[in-house]
């Protein structure tokens, strides 16, 4: 049975994956909105920001990447919401292949797509004097802070792609989840903001991913940082495969 869904996944993961090499502007449009963001923050706003003396693009980009994964998931929940209207979905359930590989095949196309996308970021980072003395290990946990957030927030899309009634409902929740990084510490220290904002910011899920990416990227000891941002992105993808896989099932039942 294992055998069968691996099978049947990394077929319909080829499939997903030629059409986005057919359109790779969906890769390029996921990547210019956090860019063009990261450009204005820096040469527009930096300046006036006090960040304790550190570089301005090493001290945000962290919220850049975070941003760059909720632009990017939600042409994952278009593209699902698209293969449902297109009776694609009802073909392979006549067909002999594992259930959950079609939903499994768009998560895994999304993080791919997402993966591009971050180090798209990342070069531009440092063609703006982005640098750190990270070593390997600390990138890799990076990445993989990354990888789990993004396949937390993939799930989440998988559920409107699934449930949502129009294109743009289905696109359309990607928003306030582009907007929270604003609400952290992502572009500003938390210690500036009026009481209740600032207690909020300090509690969302995005500071602590923010903090400690920032922490790896500085080689600064992460503290607790690293595992309530681990905590945080498995609970939501906990709870976001539950719903999805639960709204799959009601879909082709």
């Amino acid at each position: 049975m294992t055998k069968h869904f691996v099978g049947d996944t990394a077929t319909l993961l080829g499939r997903s994956l030629r059409h986005i090499a057919r359109s790779p502007d969906t890769i390029i449009t996921t990547a210019i909105m956090p860019i063009a963001m990261m450009l204005m923050f820096v040469y527009v706003f930096g300046g006036a920001i006090n960040v304790g003396g550190a570089s301005y693009v090493n001290y945000m980009l962290p919220g850049i990447l975070l941003i760059t994964v909720a632009s990017g998931i939600a042409y994952t929940a278009f593209r699902l919401f698209m293969d449902m209207k297109g009776g694609i979905f009802e073909r392979f359930q006549s067909m002999p292949i594992a259930r959950s590989s079609v939903l499994w095949a768009h998560v895994l196309t999304s993080l791919i797509a997402n993966l591009i996308s971050l180090v798209v970021v990342v070069l531009v980072a440092l063609l703006m004097g982005f640098r750190s003395p990270a070593g390997v290990s600390a990138w890799l946990s990076v990445a993989g802070i990354l990888i789990l957030f993004t396949l937390a927030l993939t799930w989440i899309a998988v559920i409107p792609g699934l449930t949502a009634t129009t294109m743009e409902g289905a696109s359309a929740f990607s928003y306030p989840l582009i907007f929270l990084p604003f609400l952290s510490s992502a572009f500003v220290p938390t210690d500036t903001m009026p009481g209740p904002l600032r207690a909020f910011a300090e509690h969302q899920p995005v500071t602590s991913i923010v903090n400690a990416i920032r922490d790896l990227f500085t080689e600064q000891p992460v503290g607790t940082d690293i595992w309530i941002a681990l905590g945080w992105c498995v609970g939501i993808l906990a709870v976001a495969y539950a719903f999805a896989m639960n709204a799959y099932r009601r879909k082709i039942s």
